[in-house]
């Protein structure tokens, strides 16, 4: 059995010094089960990972998909080795910026001028606070996570510490439910400064939702924003908008485009991006050059290996398998395998007298035994093998099939070894 004896130990030490002992609440011990699970790696090679107390899993979670050409990626790390050797960040703006710019222009059909950050939420922010300077409008309707920053996180559960006159100016609407977007321009008539979302997440659009949204938005005044932080280079290389054919007013793109390395980057058209240099969207570490360097030819491997392609094909045989193994185990009625084989998610529901994180709690706590490093997605990378994935199914088959008896015969919690994940959304 693989202990995790140095990771449990080296918790309470860093508890100690940093707040939840981790820079990332998905990166948690939140997320495992507390004392059966590795809480800190040291190193990673192609779609494998080691914890401190040496213990190796194949990775499907790859960094909360960052990661899509692999860790140790060749290609990419001699690109920045050689920025390296030139500088990291300079004094003025680097020719970089532009070269990326250009590539971003390319492949994302909205994209006419780019503006580069680190974080997804900076993208996010960014495009907000733009669409308030462009409609002189306070209110905004979100539909997904947009990140950290206060106008998003305001309207969560994880709302401490935001002014409540900023938690008002947020609301929330359900994904393919059109309904719910009209009320609230109802409600805010003459407000509303712009819809952001997530084109898809692990739910499919519904015929025409995405197109009535960008109507909807733009009969009263606002703009689309497009949340593409996971979906842009992993659904396509322009993202969910040239999957879907819905082009947005503007668009925030990170993760999958720079192979781990962090930068992000709100792109948008021309007439919008304009007044980017009015508001304040400036970073020191904006134009940082090794970030650049990896995004760039991070884009041009995708489109050279035709990983995209790779990553559906080897996802769907995956996501194809998976539901076949819940199927035969009886378990498919309680998980669903949902999301584009890209990016892939388990849909977990209470069952019998089970609550949906522990059933998902059992299942990473076997994985982990097993040699799989997984919280409940399949996070697809192009260093992922037909080898690797055949791995993960067999671990499911045998998994499965103890789970079904476990619920029937009410005996999971027995055999959980640690206590539950936890729910980083609290349920009001």
């Amino acid at each position: 059995m693989r202990k995790f004896t140095k990771s449990n130990a080296f918790l309470k030490q860093v508890l100690r010094t940093i707040p939840l002992a981790s820079q990332t609440f998905s990166k948690s011990y939140l997320q495992f089960v507390k004392g059966q699970a590795p809480l800190f790696i040291t190193h990673g090679r192609g779609v494998r990972v080691w914890d401190v107390d040496g213990n190796e899993y194949v990775d499907f979670i790859n960094g909360l998909l960052p990661v899509i050409l692999g860790y140790q990626y060749k290609t990419v790390d001699d690109a920045i080795k050689t920025q390296l050797k030139k500088g990291v960040i300079f004094s003025l703006a680097s020719p970089l910026e532009y070269e990326l710019a250009q590539l971003l222009i390319k492949y994302i059909p909205c994209a006419e001028m780019v503006r580069f950050g680190k974080n997804g939420s900076d993208a996010t922010t960014g495009a907000v606070r733009l669409a308030r300077a462009i409609t002189g409008n306070d209110h905004v309707a979100v539909c997904g996570y947009h990140g950290w920053h206060d106008w998003f996180i305001g309207s969560t559960t994880r709302n401490l510490g935001v002014p409540k006159s900023t938690q008002v100016l947020t609301h929330k609407f359900v994904y393919n439910d059109i309904g719910s977007l009209e009320k609230i321009f109802e409600k805010y008539k003459g407000k509303m400064a712009a819809v952001i979302m997530e084109p898809m997440n692990y739910e499919d659009p519904k015929p025409g939702f995405l197109k009535a949204v960008k109507d909807l938005a733009h009969q009263n005044g606002a703009l689309l924003v497009f949340d593409e932080i996971i979906t842009g280079f992993r659904y396509s290389l322009g993202g969910a908008q040239a999957l879907f054919g819905v082009i947005p007013d503007l668009a925030a793109f990170g993760k999958s485009m720079a192979n781990g390395m962090p930068i992000s980057a709100l792109v948008g058209k021309r007439k919008y991006m304009e007044r980017v240099k009015d508001i304040f969207f400036s970073f020191t570490q904006g134009g940082e050059a090794l970030s650049l360097v990896a995004a760039i030819v991070t884009i041009q491997e995708i489109e050279r290996k035709h990983v995209i392609e790779y990553i559906w094909r080897e996802g769907k045989f995956l996501q194809d398998g998976t539901m076949k193994l819940l199927k035969k185990h009886g378990l498919d009625d309680i998980i669903q395998v949902v999301g584009k084989p890209c990016w892939q998610v388990m849909k977990i529901h209470d069952a019998y007298e089970y609550s949906e994180l522990e059933i998902k709690s059992y299942v990473q706590q076997e994985l982990l035994q097993r040699g799989f490093l997984w919280y409940g997605q399949h996070n697809m990378s192009f260093s992922h093998t037909r080898k690797d994935i055949k791995g993960l199914l067999r671990a499911y088959n045998a998994i499965f099939g103890t789970l079904r008896e476990l619920l029937q015969e009410k005996r999971l919690r027995q055999a959980l070894r640690g206590q539950p994940i936890t729910n980083i959304f609290k349920v009001r």
